[in-house]
């Protein structure tokens, strides 16, 4: 049986190595993939505006906006690739802090039980 360490580390590593991968992969231009499955099926044609382009009282104008650190898993165009193999690792890194820490939050709650 592998310790829990080992687990950790291992799923850490394959976690990272999927997600630098996937920067030199994934499409600069996704249209996702509820949209894909209509056009495939012939249910959607891809003709029409862009949400950028659309009108914006459809859209909303101001409703809300926000500041990302690392917007579209970058850092930034000038970046490039490094930007995304960074932001991929900072935020692989962090998404496996915050589950440990909520996996030991969970243990010590039971604990007191």
């Amino acid at each position: 049986m592998i310790d829990n360490k080992t687990f950790i580390i291992a799923g850490l590593l394959i976690s990272l190595l999927i997600g630098t991968i996937a920067v030199f992969l994934a499409s600069g231009d996704p249209d996702g993939l509820e949209s894909t499955a209509l056009v495939v099926s012939g249910q959607k044609e891809l003709t029409g505006l862009s949400p950028e382009e659309g009108d914006p009282e459809v859209i909303g104008t101001g409703s809300y906006t926000y500041e990302s650190p690392m917007p579209d898993y970058s850092l930034g165009e000038e970046m490039g690739s490094t930007g995304g193999i960074i932001a991929i690792v900072v935020g692989t890194i962090i998404t496996m802090l915050i589950v440990m820490g909520a996996s030991y939050a969970i243990r010590l709650s039971k604990n007191f039980e």
